[in-house]
């Protein structure tokens, strides 16, 4: 069974921050050991998911959010009745490999990583172990070494990318300010998600001749430390990919960068949300949704993970965030027009620390 919410504190104390609530729908209400059928029926059938995510910012909040609201609406149909805990590993790799190893324990049917460094310590623990997982957020789903192709993953493990088209954020930085001479790369060398847009950003910007200062950062100081080397250096734009580190220390330096003029671009809207100028990339809600929907198929038994390919989503929406807009003395009217071209969608935001609804 599930282990009760006081046990479970109990047994985790002193690791470090977590979050674990429980959600579930009721389709069909009683819990038996029957599996699913290769037809795909469910009856009887309760099955236990676990929510492991990396760390506490919007994105990933979006992404689980929208994930248990699908599952949810699935467990409607009258065939599919679920229970879930949902972790969150405040970015301590400790952490993670504990819940990980109690959602093991607690011998749930699924495991849902959200971003890279979640899903790494999930397919480490369940390596020759009889439970699928369905990563979500994971930018390089290969070059993390967790699937074998995206097309055929060719294990227990698949999942949903958000991979971010690192050339089309470079070019709104230059459609903002086409004389910019220096650009600031500020990720965390920690993760493996940032090293091929970081990579690619450096290929980008030699191509153009303009100059690339890295900063890197693991934790909120060593980020804000980054960041004002960064300022220091001259730099006239900042680039993040989508790195959860510097998206959760966002709210801590983001006025340094407005300060100073300096228009910082990152791979995911919560950036903008959190004081960035722009965020740039996928819409996270439908990514959530997607990936309870390859759940909810592998849960069945209609779909299986070694041949269920990775799902990746149309990247192009630009998020502006009004207010750091006006405080670096962009004009907003003059930005979007620069950037429509460039993207499928723009959309404005004011500073915030969550997503509403």
């Amino acid at each position: 069974m599930l282990m009760d919410r006081k046990s479970f504190l109990a047994g985790t104390a002193g690791l470090g921050a977590f979050v674990l609530s429980a959600c579930g729908g009721q389709g069909a209400s009683t819990p038996s050991a029957t599996t699913a059928a290769a037809t795909g029926s469910t009856t009887g059938k309760k099955f236990r998911v676990g929510i492991l995510k990396f760390v506490e910012h919007p994105s990933l909040n979006q992404i689980e959010n929208s994930l248990v609201a699908r599952l949810d609406e699935l467990s409607q149909k009258g065939d599919f009745a679920y229970e879930c805990q949902r972790l969150n590993g405040g970015a301590d790799g400790s952490v993670l490999n504990q819940m990980t190893q109690q959602l093991l324990d607690d011998q749930v049917d699924v495991i849902v990583p959200i971003a890279t460094p979640a899903a790494q310590v999930v397919q480490a623990a369940t390596e020759g172990k009889d439970v699928p997982v369905v990563f979500s957020a994971v930018s390089d789903p290969v070059g993390a070494k967790l699937v074998a192709s995206m097309e055929a993953p060719g294990s227990h493990i698949t999942g949903t990318s958000d991979a971010l088209n690192t050339r089309a954020i470079m070019d709104l930085i230059f459609a903002a300010k086409p004389d910019t001479t220096k650009v600031g790369l500020l990720y965390s060398n920690s993760e493996d998600a940032s090293k091929q847009p970081i990579a690619e950003a450096k290929e980008y910007l030699q191509g153009k001749g303009v100059e690339a200062i890295e900063r890197t950062g693991t934790t909120t100081d060593e980020v804000n430390q980054a960041v004002e080397a960064l300022i220091a250096d001259g730099v006239q734009a900042v680039f993040t990919p989508t790195d959860n580190t510097i998206q959760a220390a966002e709210l801590a330096f983001y006025e340094k960068l407005a300060a100073a003029k300096i228009p910082h671009y990152g791979g995911a809207d919560s950036f903008a949300l959190n004081g960035a100028f722009c965020g740039y990339g996928v819409d996270y809600r439908v990514l959530g949704k997607a990936t309870a929907d390859m759940v909810y198929d592998i849960l069945r038994g209609v779909a299986q993970p070694a041949t269920m390919q990775v799902e990746t989503f149309e990247n192009g929406i630009a998020t502006v965030n009004t207010d750091t807009c006006s405080a670096i003395g962009f004009d907003l009217a003059q930005v979007k027009n620069a950037f429509l071209p460039l993207c499928t969608d723009f959309v404005e935001i004011k500073t915030g620390q969550e997503f509403e609804g």
